[in-house]
């Protein structure tokens, strides 16, 4: 019996390329918080993009989509990492 988070389900779900609102998240994989979920998922180096986008009755949603992150944050990821270990 395999068990399966709810923050790997969601990452799998952006990894197929869909893009989520917090409510649909919520609503298919029973997360309470999408935010603090994203921030996680974030914190733990997934590149999760946070995109309006306006609908055609002008209402503002936020999708989140996984990407691919900009050389310049890789980069300054390691140097703070490289920062980190050079003053320990």
């Amino acid at each position: 019996m395999s068990t399966t988070t709810k923050t790997s389900k969601v990452l799998a779900a952006l990894s197929s390329g869909e893009e989520l609102t917090g409510k649909q998240i919520t609503a298919r994989f029973g997360v309470g918080n999408p935010r603090a979920m994203v921030s996680s998922m974030r914190m733990n180096g997934y590149p999760v993009y946070a995109n309006q986008r306006t609908d055609t009755k002008g209402r503002v949603k936020t999708k989140y989509r996984l990407g691919t992150a900009p050389r310049a944050v890789i980069a300054a990821g390691y140097q703070a990492i490289a920062a980190q270990n050079a003053s320990a």
